[in-house]
């Protein structure tokens, strides 16, 4: 019997988290981001878990047939998770109204935290009971049981999210984690018998409990705290997440099973000593966590894997190790003490509860991960009855030290004779900028993701204008993301369009004010999650830009949705205008096919842009209008000539693809949805190991892409549809005289190299002002050194432009 006791906990600990990172990731698609998502889901767990524990598991310790108990426990998971495959999209609903488009920080937290424990309250609180109810059946150590639910549970993350939900969605893999609960229900009522109820002697002392809630506060604590530190250093995608968790888990199983066969580990204070130092060896792979990484330089996505499996083991295994023997340990003093195992459950998964709330949003935050994890190094010495002992002095001597001495623990790149201009820890993310030294300011978000830099200005404006332009007659304008503030401030600056601004992280609006720059108005900032604010807000706007979000990371896979793309229809105006901006620097084409049919779902008439003619940053536009997307030649306003925007050919030739063009290239892509959100984990495969240059991705692209200039225009006009048409394949022959070119800063090499591809770009089309530019400068650069050969190359751009004679 206690192979199959074993084999049952070890498939709900499966299911159990394979719900986790089911529910973890509807989550985010309400809260905005992994990390807020993560925190709501591990406190709701670890609520329910207390909950059952404490109001039932005391009930099947005393019951005549506990083998009910526990079926009937599992059945309820199964039910209930059965529940929330249908009624998860509606309860996700009610949830964004009730938070709101513009919550406070303290509403927004209350209801995430609040309505997860609610909505998971049935499955997490029969998944607490569920333990006590199998130490009742199989009259076993409570160590062997615990060990197999938690490696279980690694299983059940590392095949959930690296399998089941790439494979099958969300919605089915908790479907299977379904049946796992209905199958243990089943087989338990058919193999297992109950066990007489083990006699306790009188309850003697409340110490156990006290310890109990205390470490399981503290073991949550390191979990949370590690695990954003750990993001600013790995890549801090879905499979980041699924590979710290699992050797979380596997550290504690492995923990409790060591605790069954070594007598030695079965000594709270020794336990709690040690946990103090690994606590603190753990902080020290931390810091050097960065350096680990780039020793390693992992070249495949597979070695990328292991790089953050094997950080996750420098900071987790030893902590984790000794956490699952200290529980095994307390519960073992508990017992002796006369207080029930269900009791012991409930009062450590109890402390776990608060962890989150406590530790992952006001704590780290307030005092930065440095500061909080040393809290709980001092925690586990705080619990030790003696402070007199050399195992006590040790450890509380080096946790005085790193407070004093060492450096915090925040990863910031910063380049030679750079300097760090502002530094925010936040609840969900740390933001940072750092200016090099050429002046040069950039955002970052966890030190992974840049946002924004004072050097991409001009770019950044003309993502803001080329949708303005492509409306009519804006007037209202919502932007999706905000970043350095630069694209939302520049639209802020055109007449007669009043600008909003959604940002998730409140660190990043403050961060912006750094990059702001003239005295225009400046646009009206939000923090709220785009996903939200579009789905609750009442306005509704003319034009609607969202940022070129990183799809791999944070939860930004969900804002390539179809259903996003629809709710951001519904808050069109009639004629309205929506443009999606896409890093193509940072997803792969499989991925952009993906999130371009995912946008043609709503937007079947969408065509495609071309912000600008970088080949290492290249970002892509999807465009969409109710009523289609014909646009009309006019008068542009002398803010878009400032920013290479002046003329019909600058603004309509941006356009790379049109309505049909971009259905054949997406056809047959997988939909990106809420329920198989197929971006998210598939574009972390270009983050972790680069198939290829993103130049070599916008070529191929171009190659697959056409556009008709005839079918962008509101009325027919024969010749600038050809100048347009032109004007694609100039831009076309440009792109690739700068793929095969490499750069001099000697204008007399560069004139060699590019200057007659130059001229032969401009013949194709003397509208495609990119390609005199370079040429002037060249002029620019020899008309002191070698006159003659300025003068000749002004006269070869005369007879193209007369327009461009003068330097």
């Amino acid at each position: 019997m206690k192979p199959l006791a074993l084999l049952l906990m070890a498939a709900s600990g499966f299911a159990g988290l394979g719900y986790q990172i089911v529910w973890t990731q509807q989550f985010g698609l309400v809260l905005g981001h992994e990390a807020a998502a993560v925190l709501a889901v591990v406190a709701a767990f670890f609520g329910g878990l207390s909950l059952g524990s404490l109001l039932l598991g005391r009930r099947i310790e005393a019951s005549a047939k506990p083998l009910r108990w526990y079926a009937g426990c599992e059945a309820l998971i199964g039910f209930w998770g059965g529940v929330l495959m249908l009624a998860m999209p509606v309860a996700s609903g009610a949830a964004l109204q009730l938070i709101g488009p513009d919550a406070t920080p303290l509403w927004h937290w209350g209801v995430a935290f609040g309505a997860g424990f609610l909505l998971l309250l049935p499955a997490t609180a029969a998944m607490g009971a569920t333990l006590p109810a199998m130490a009742r059946l199989s009259a076993a150590d409570v160590a062997p049981l615990y060990a197999a639910n938690t490696l279980g549970a690694v299983v059940g993350v590392l095949a959930t999210a690296f399998w089941l939900i790439p494979a099958w969605g969300l919605t089915a893999s908790a479907g299977l984690c379904v049946a796992f609960n209905l199958a243990c229900a089943l087989l338990a009522g058919m193999a297992l018998q109950g066990r007489p109820t083990p006699t306790l002697g009188p309850w003697r002392s409340d110490r156990p409990l006290w310890m109990l809630a205390a470490t399981g506060l503290l073991g949550i604590a390191y979990e949370v705290l590690a695990v954003r530190v750990l993001s600013q250093v790995a890549e801090d995608t879905v499979y980041t997440f699924a590979l710290l968790l699992a050797v979380y888990l596997a550290g504690s199983a492995l923990g409790a099973a060591a605790f069954a066969r070594w007598p030695g580990l079965r000594s709270t204070p020794r336990l709690l000593q040690a946990l103090a130092l690994s606590c603190l060896l753990g902080m020290a792979a931390l810091w050097g966590a960065e350096a680990i990484k780039q020793a390693l330089q992992p070249e495949t996505f597979a070695m990328a894997l292991a790089t953050e499996a094997l950080l996750a083991v420098a900071v987790f295994a030893l902590p984790t190790l000794l956490m699952g023997a200290l529980f095994c340990q307390l519960s073992a003093d508990a017992s002796r003490a006369g207080i029930p195992f269900s009791r012991a459950l409930g009062v450590n998964t109890l402390g776990a509860m608060l962890a989150a709330p406590l530790f992952g949003v006001a704590l780290a935050p307030a005092l930065g991960p440095k500061l909080a994890l040393l809290l709980v190094a001092a925690g586990y010495l705080l619990l030790l009855p003696a402070w007199r002992s050399a195992g006590w002095w040790l450890p509380a001597a080096a946790t005085t030290a790193l407070a004093l001495f060492a450096p915090p623990l925040a990863f910031i790149a910063l380049p030679d004779g750079g300097r760090v201009l502002s530094y925010r820890d936040g609840a969900m993310a740390a933001v940072s900028v750092v200016e090099d030294a050429t002046g040069v300011a950039r955002l970052h978000i966890n030190n992974r993701q840049q946002e924004g830099s004072s050097a991409t200005q001009h770019v950044d404006g003309r993502q803001a204008l080329l949708p303005l332009l492509l409306h009519p007659a804006p007037q209202r304008a919502l932007f999706l993301g905000l970043g350095s503030g630069v694209t939302a401030g520049v639209a802020a600056r055109l007449p007669g369009v009043q600008v909003e601004a959604v940002e998730l992280l409140p660190e990043v609006i403050a961060a912006s004010a750094l990059f702001r720059t003239g005295d225009g108005p400046a646009p009206h900032l939000l923090a709220a999650d785009a996903r939200r604010y579009v789905r609750t807000a009442t306005q509704r706007y003319d034009v609607i830009v969202s940022d070129n979000f990183h799809p791999a990371r944070s939860g930004s896979g969900a804002l390539y949705t179809v259903e996003h793309f629809h709710a951001v229809r519904e808050r069109l105006a009639p004629a309205g205008l929506f443009c999606q901006w896409l890093p193509l620097h940072q997803l792969d084409i499989a991925t952009l096919r993906s999130i371009a049919a995912s946008f043609q779902q709503t937007f079947p008439d969408g065509v495609a842009l071309l912000a600008s003619n970088s080949l290492d940053t290249p970002t892509l536009g999807l465009v969409g209008r109710a009523g289609g997307t014909r646009f009309q030649p006019r008068a542009w306003p002398e803010l878009a000539a400032r920013f290479g925007l002046a003329d019909d050919f600058a603004v309509l030739g941006s356009v790379i693809a049109d309505a049909a063009a971009l259905r054949r290239f997406a056809a047959g892509a997988p939909l990106n949805s809420d329920d198989r959100p197929w971006v998210a984990y598939r574009a972390p495969r270009i983050t972790y190991a680069p198939d290829s240059a993103p130049r070599d991705r916008l070529l191929d692209v171009l190659g697959e892409l056409q556009v008709d200039a005839s079918t962008l225009l509101t009325t027919p006009y024969a010749g600038l549809a050809m100048r347009l048409t032109a004007y694609a394949q100039a831009r076309r022959s440009y792109l690739e005289l700068g793929r095969r070119t490499t750069p001099s800063a000697d204008p007399a090499v560069m004139l060699a190299r590019v200057g007659p591809p130059l001229l032969a770009v401009l013949r194709q089309s003397p509208d495609f002002q990119p390609a005199a530019e370079p040429l002037r400068r060249l002029a620019q650069g020899l008309a002191q050194r070698d006159p003659a050969a300025a003068r000749q190359l002004l006269d070869a751009l005369t007879r193209i432009r007369p327009d461009l004679a003068s330097l």
